[in-house]
């Protein structure tokens, strides 16, 4: 999931060196958190949140895969 978060952020910014994903995990659970500089904020969110959502549901479908559950957040740098 995390490799994949990566991947799709890098994409996305401008600056793809300063992307970065946290993982944390509690059992089937996966948390991820993702980071990316201040001025590619916009670009990872998009108008309403639908490319966030967007990254959401492809992780999901990913997650279920593999018999996990996945969240993600995306925090202010």
């Amino acid at each position: 999931m995390k490799a994949l978060t990566e991947y799709i952020a890098r994409a996305l910014v401008e600056k793809p060196a300063e992307v970065e994903v946290t993982q944390a995990r509690s059992g089937s659970r996966v948390r991820l958190e993702l980071k990316v500089a201040k001025d590619d904020m916009g670009r990872v969110i998009g108008k309403n949140g639908r490319v966030a959502n967007a990254i959401r549901v492809l992780l999901r479908v990913a997650a279920e895969r593999e018999g996990q559950q996945v969240t993600l957040d995306v925090v202010e740098p």
